[in-house]
This record gives structure tokens, sequence and C-alpha cells, in this order.
């Protein structure tokens, strides 16, 4: 996030690093380049990231990462936001993650 972070701030955009306050007290916080906002939980997190957010991208990470993606994916699933969502393969692990997700919404497509 840091890189990323960096590079969209030299460019000139804002950047916005949302941090949930149990995180804030480890190594976390005070790293973020541009504007932090605490918040109570991860889920007020990743509220305050839809609100905050004109698009979202997700390079390769953890669980958490995957997380995060598939929420909001299922969240535009669901309507609830018409955000552009973009995955970018850093390292080949995306594909076997889409292959799993693929299957669910041809089965989904078929179901309905």
């Amino acid at each position: 996030m840091g890189c990323v972070s960096t590079v969209v701030h030299v460019g000139g955009s804002h950047v916005l690093g949302i941090i949930p306050t149990a995180l804030a007290e480890g190594n976390f916080a005070g790293k973020t380049i541009g504007e932090e906002l605490r918040v109570p939980t991860m889920q007020d997190r990743i509220w305050k990231i839809l609100d905050n957010s004109d698009a979202f991208i997700a390079l390769s990470g953890d669980i958490g990462t995957l997380e995060k993606i598939f929420q909001i994916a299922y969240w535009a699933q669901l309507n609830i936001h018409h955000k552009p969502i973009g995955l970018l393969n850093v390292d080949g692990r995306i594909p076997a993650v889409l292959g799993i997700y693929s299957i669910n919404v041809v089965h989904s497509a078929l179901l309905h």
C-alpha cells in the first residue's frame, strides 16, 4: 500500500489511508502518505473506503485483500454501488482465485 499511495500522492491525487483503531495502536499507524482516518472497526473501514472511493483496484495480496475485493464485488452485484473494480495480477496468484469466482458467477447466472 505504501508504494501505491506514494506514487498516487506524487502524481497529485488525494490519498486517504483508513485504519481501524486496533491496527492504529500497532506498527501500522502514521505510515500513510497523505491523510489518515482512524475508524473503530474493520467493518467501519470498508464502509469508509466505499464512501471515499471512485473505483477499486486490488493487487495480489493476502486473505484480507481478497476478502475486501470480494466484498466490494458482492456489493456491486447487489447494486449497493456502481464503481469500477479492477484486479492487478502482479505475481500470477489472481487467476486461481478468479477460477473459483467465475465458476460461482456462471452457476449463479444459471440459477436465475
